[in-house]
């Protein structure tokens, strides 16, 4: 059992907006580093800019609010310096895929042992919600007043195009859900992206209704464990096959 506490992992006072997703995830964050039990001072939380790249503020590790877009760059630095560190990559889907891209594929293609954050809202929350990589087409926002015309990066498709090898999604309401793939993040020897769907509540509220509650996570996802039927629906009735297998 872990010496540690989730409460040796936490510093300061969030400073987010209510209901902001960051909240749940700093706090499965905190949950998550207890349970794995590395010690506060052998961590290392590494941002980039953004509402969710102040994370670093509130953990009792070692950590850096370094500069738009090239958090993947400075955690890489961080861990080829010092490997005995364990190094959590923390970034929004604006500064990890956008401006951030580039270190974002490069990372993963050199499977540097990396635990990669990309915490996707789908709208640029600090500058004020303009669109991002990953919003969906025709979305209007300040910077697409008429709708997007892009089509967005589907996160994993991205990491594994870039030859990576762990990717996993979780809902940052789901803390249970978020911890486990955390956990398994932690336990991957290489680049290990970590994709955390959540809400900006000002500016993109709503946008992953379909997962963010627990009755339509219920409906609606479905929780991949290895070598077991992949499920889901209110009593399980809905499942995925693969032509030509049961």
């Amino acid at each position: 059992m872990s010496k540690f506490s989730a409460q040796d992992y936490k510093k300061g006072q969030p400073r987010w907006c209510p209901g902001c997703g960051d909240h749940f995830f700093l706090a499965s964050l905190h949950k998550a580093l207890a349970e794995i039990g590395v010690e506060p001072w052998n961590n290392a939380v590494i941002s980039g800019i953004g509402c969710s790249s102040r994370l670093p503020h509130y953990m009792a590790t070692y950590g850096m609010n370094t500069i738009h877009g090239r958090a993947a760059a400075i955690a890489t630095g961080v861990k080829v310096t010092n490997p005995k560190l364990t190094v959590w990559q923390v970034s929004g889907d604006g500064d990890g895929l956008a401006i951030g891209g580039n270190h974002f594929i490069h990372a993963n293609r050199r499977n540097i042992n990396l635990n990669m954050i990309l915490l996707n809202n789908r709208i640029y929350g600090l500058t004020k919600g303009q669109y991002s990589p990953t919003s969906p087409r025709g979305f209007v926002s300040k910077s697409s007043p008429y709708g997007t015309v892009e089509d967005p990066f589907r996160p994993a498709e991205l990491c594994f195009g870039a030859r990576g090898h762990f990717f996993a999604r979780a809902v940052a309401t789901d803390a249970p859900g978020t911890v486990e793939i955390l956990r398994a993040a932690y336990e991957h020897k290489g680049a290990a992206v970590c994709e955390i769907l959540q809400n900006c509540v000002i500016f993109n509220n709503g946008t992953h209704d379909d997962v963010y509650s627990a009755p339509n996570r219920k409906k609606n996802a479905i929780y991949l464990h290895h070598g077991e039927k992949m499920l889901f629906g209110e009593n399980n009735e809905y499942g995925i096959a693969q032509d030509g297998f049961g």
